[in-house]
């Protein structure tokens, strides 16, 4: 049984409250309006004076002026003063004569009002008056507080009265079903909850005893059900440990041999993008092969003829049948052999150089400091080998200072299956097209856009595009191992992402990769294929 009244339960403590809270608003907002009323209303009667004073006042303060009764003219002046808030009056006659009277204080401070005396047709003088709100915010402010005074201890009893009320109606009868919901258990279900001194008509709380008691019943069966349950579980699991046990024992061994199945795919795995890797490099050096053997055969060629000029020119000599005109054309033909020579030379020199850097780095995996713009090049230059008789026009934007740390191996993977692709599937039965490759660096990202205008990708392969073994040249040679080999390379050893654009004609791949620093701004280097 709980307490009459408790003020310690929280749910009386907030009903309280907000009964509070929520009378003491709407008492002050309506003390506020009253207030608010009543100033409005002292307004209306302080300008009424003002009207009194100049129609009741001013006509007898003119005879008086005129009279010069001095003595009529204060009493005058000291009945306005003593007229509610007003506070100071004053009277300058147009002699320059001044009678006034009250605080002259308020001059500053209140409401000032200024009224000409006339006598007959003359003006003979100036009436001042000065009203102050002292008086008006005094009475205000005193029934302000006898209201609010008098409202609050009113809502006090009311909410002592409503609080009491919902106590005994409500809150006791809580708190017992509180008590035996916390002693509940499963050892005392036989024990109904009853609430005490309730009507005989049922309300909301018998509503909920009904539904407890109705509960209590349901966990009682409930319980009974789960021993049942738990006695045919613990049957089981002795069955089940048995059969686990036994089943444990063939997955060990299925297992065993599902792992040698994973390891042989690996590995078979491994090889087959090892292979592609060496079958991209086996075409770059046929390509630069062929390549090389123009500009030496013709060196070979050329040697071959300077010699027999030499040796045609020393036979001249030893039989003494030199001529000055012999001699010089002589010489001028083995500057040109001479020249032509050293262009071929140094066009071997520069396809080797470029092949070096791209077929060494691409078995070794250094991280090394390279210029872009050469690098770039240098793989578009050996590429191109490859497909030398076909007119592609390849537009490569990059910046010419640009220096970075990177794995330049990666690159030229990356470079090596864009073009490769382009090639292969982008202009397939067509001699001409068109690739760009640019590069831009912001906020410390590298971004590589490729596009090309070739046949482009279905919407179908473009969704599995960087899975490995997805080629549309199944049975054609095609291993579908190329872009995967690009997406491992951008995700696991430069740290960065690759998608696929969507664009109206051909293809477009976006790669962006972190750099560790940028030197210039991006300029445009185009060269034709």
């Amino acid at each position: 049984m709980s307490k009459l009244f408790d003020f310690n339960n929280k749910l009386s403590q907030r009903v309280l409250a907000y009964i509070l809270l929520c009378s003491a608003f709407l008492s002050v907002l309506s003390t506020a309006i009253q207030i608010y009323s009543d100033y409005q209303d002292d307004i209306v009667s302080l300008n009424q004076r003002f009207k009194n004073i100049e129609h009741s006042y001013i006509p007898s303060m003119a005879t008086s002026l005129w009279d010069f009764n001095n003595n009529l003219i204060e009493q005058q002046i000291k009945g306005i003063v003593d007229l509610p808030d007003i506070g100071y009056v004053k009277v300058v006659s147009d002699l320059g004569k001044e009678y006034d009277f009250g605080a002259k204080a308020v001059v500053d401070q209140g409401i000032f009002r200024e009224y000409k005396i006339i006598y007959g047709d003359d003006e003979i003088g100036v009436l001042n008056v000065y009203a102050t709100y002292e008086d008006i915010y005094q009475r205000l402010w005193q029934k302000a507080g006898f209201i609010i005074t008098s409202e609050f201890i009113k809502i006090f009893i009311v909410a002592l009265v409503i609080v009491f009320v919902v106590h005994w109606m409500v809150t006791r009868h809580i708190y017992q079903i509180t008590q035996y919901a916390q002693q509940l258990a499963g050892d005392n279900l036989d024990n109904s909850l009853e609430l005490d001194s309730r009507p005989k008509e049922k309300d909301e709380l018998d509503f909920l005893v009904d539904a407890i008691n109705e509960m209590r019943e349901k966990i009682k069966t409930d319980i009974l059900k789960l021993e049942q349950a738990e006695d045919a579980l613990l049957k089981l699991n002795g069955e089940l440990e048995v059969k686990v046990f036994d089943r444990t024992a063939e997955l060990q061994e299925s297992n065993s041999q599902l792992q040698q199945s994973l390891d042989d795919l690996t590995l078979a795995k491994d090889q087959l993008v090892q292979s592609e890797k060496m079958a991209s490099l086996g075409q770059l050096v046929a390509g630069v092969a062929h390549e090389v053997n123009t500009p030496l055969g013709i060196c070979v060629t050329s040697i071959t003829a300077l010699k027999e000029k030499v040796d045609t020119l020393q036979k001249s000599v030893e039989a003494q049948e030199l001529t000055k005109t012999q001699l010089t054309d002589t010489l001028n033909l083995l500057l040109e052999y001479q020249q032509i020579i050293e262009r071929s030379l140094n066009k071997s020199v520069e396809l080797i150089r470029g092949f070096k850097s791209v077929a060494v780095e691409q078995h070794t995996d250094p991280e090394l400091k390279i210029n872009l713009a050469q690098h770039v090049n240098d793989v578009v230059n050996t590429v191109k080998t490859m497909f030398k008789r076909k007119k592609y026009m390849i537009a490569i934007d990059v910046d010419e200072e640009f220096e970075f740390v990177t794995y330049p191996s990666a690159w030229n993977q990356i470079l090596t299956n864009f073009l490769m692709n382009s090639h292969i599937h982008g202009f397939e039965n067509r001699d001409e097209g068109q690739i760009s490759i640019k590069f831009t660096q912001n906020n410390g990202y590298l971004t590589l856009l490729y596009k090309d205008d070739g046949h482009g990708i279905s919407d179908e392969v473009k969704k599995t595009i960087f899975d490995p073994f997805v080629t549309t040249k199944r049975g054609q040679g095609g291993s579908g191992l190329g872009l995967n080999i690009v997406f491992n390379l951008v995700h696991s050893k430069l740290g960065g992402t690759i998608t696929c654009l969507d664009v109206d004609s051909g293809c477009c791949f976006k790669v962006k990769v972190p750099i560790e620093y940028v030197t210039s701004q991006t300029i445009t280097d185009t060269s034709v294929a």
